[in-house]
């Protein structure tokens, strides 16, 4: 059988192997990419985008209750969780034909089928048709990750689900269990707490978002309590018991187990690598716990492979895997002043009501790496945009290096904040001091003033409190 030759080779069209390709493309390499289900991957399909647009369905719905507040008018207000779903879907179906565009436009040759790595430099993928043999010098491997199943508490789509059957649910559940509040858990969740659901979250950390500043969790879950949540700490869901149409759950808290009855279970517990079935072990390379060891340039060790995104571990996130994508195709390319991706600055961002958005480190993180430090902090109800908008509860929070006045870390929680969290990524960026961010003007009405605030406050100079 004759095989193609490519300059790469990508094994996954999610937001990691696509850019990936796309860089490689604009770079001259002759770039061929494998997807084995959709373009775009877990993220535009089944993740971060038709969350976002569930979640805005969510947020409609909640300023409609409170439509009196802002001297307005809406009655018998209610919902159709078919046509949210389709809505969801439609904005996916959208994005998804948009990546397929960008891989014509950009000459990249996309094989849809099942990859396996037979030999060094070489992919095997079985398609519709048969078995295409491929080869490059240089292979991306971008495979991504899916849910992790825990032992009793496997996904059956009718009474447990993955976030799959969370983003098509086939009923709205009245009494819902989520367990495990990262980003994912915390936004279902939210989204269908805010839909009337009663909803229980049962986290085993010793609280709720649990990679975030303390002060951070403690402020959302104040929230979601306000919010009618149960959100239990330090509790774990030792078994499952299904029956028909109920799940009674057996959650052990403080040494001691009690039994709550659910119509509707969401497990949401982390995530696992997908390195099964490629031919990793036979190439020799390494994996630890279901994430491929590479080193800070995504190299794998055997040469002219590379892994990125999820399949690379932490953190799992999109715009982490799209900026390894570039940088590998980079290296791939020949180009000189390659940036190895720093973990430290990338935001994290969680949608859930309030958002919570963070980039580097929280306050324990930097006192336990030994930095003295200058903490900010600014409330939403001293900001005048915020009281105007009708959103007044949340706070800023910054983390400095006392000696150097490095920005160290910033953490938010309130509306918008996952937007305004990208002036501190750009800060951290370019090596801001406390100096440089008090000497920047804010506008005036906006959020953002409450950045600047936070920064004064950590050097008592806050204006507005």
């Amino acid at each position: 059988m004759a095989t193609t030759t490519y300059d790469m080779i990508v094994i996954g069209a999610g937001p990691g192997g696509y850019v990936a390709a796309i860089r490689g493309a604009q770079l001259g390499l002759k770039v061929a990419i494998v997807e084995r289900e959709h373009m775009g991957g877990i993220c535009l399909n089944w993740g971060c985008i038709p969350t976002k647009a569930m979640l805005r369905s969510a947020e409609v719905f909640h300023l409609m209750h409170r439509a009196k507040e802002f001297g307005l008018k809406a009655d018998g207000i209610g919902f159709d969780l078919d046509a949210v779903v389709k809505r969801s879907r439609g904005v996916a179906k959208q994005l998804n034909s948009g990546v397929g565009h960008l891989m014509k436009k950009n000459k990249v040759t996309v094989v849809m089928g099942e990859a396996t790595l037979p030999a060094k430099g070489r992919v095997s993928v079985k398609t519709d048709k048969g078995t295409e043999e491929l080869a490059a010098k240089a292979i991306v491997l971008a495979t991504g990750a899916r849910a992790r199943e825990l032992p009793g508490l496997e996904a059956d789509g009718d009474l447990v689900w993955t976030y799959k059957h969370a983003l098509m649910p086939p009923r709205m559940p009245k009494k819902l269990l989520v367990i495990g509040s990262g980003a994912i858990g915390i936004e279902f969740a939210s989204f269908f707490n805010t839909l009337g659901a009663d909803t229980t979250v049962v986290e085993v950390m010793d609280r709720i978002l649990p990679v975030e500043d303390a002060e951070i969790s403690a402020f959302a879950r104040k929230s979601f309590q306000k919010q009618g949540m149960t959100i239990l700490e330090k509790a774990m869901v030792k078994k499952l018991d299904r029956a028909k149409g109920q799940v009674t759950a057996h959650i052990e808290k403080d040494g001691k187990t009690e039994t709550h009855t659910f119509d509707t279970v969401i497990s949401a517990v982390g995530i696992v690598g997908n390195v099964e079935g490629l031919g990793l072990e036979k190439l020799g390379v390494k994996v630890d716990r279901t994430h491929v060891v590479t080193d800070p340039y995504c190299r794998t060790g055997v040469e002219g492979l590379y892994a990125i995104g999820d399949v690379a571990g932490a953190p799992w996130l999109a715009h982490k895997a799209s900026h390894e994508g570039v940088m590998v195709a980079e290296l791939i390319a020949g180009k000189n002043h390659v940036h190895a991706v720093d973990p430290d600055a990338i935001a994290g961002c969680t949608y859930c009501h309030p958002q919570v958005a963070s980039v580097g480190l929280t306050e324990a993180q930097a006192k336990e790496k030994g930095h003295q430090v200058r903490v900010g902090r600014f409330p939403f109800i001293g900001n005048g945009k915020a009281i105007a908008l009708g959103e007044a509860e949340g706070m800023v929070k910054t983390v400095f290096d006392a000696k150097t006045g490095e920005l160290l870390g910033a953490h938010m929680v309130g509306a918008e904040v996952t937007e305004l969290i990208q002036g501190y990524v750009v800060g951290r960026t370019l090596e801001t001091t406390e100096e440089d961010l008090m000497n920047t003007v804010f506008p005036h009405p906006t959020l953002s003033e409450m950045m600047h605030e936070s920064v004064l406050d950590a050097y008592d100079r806050v204006i507005h409190i």
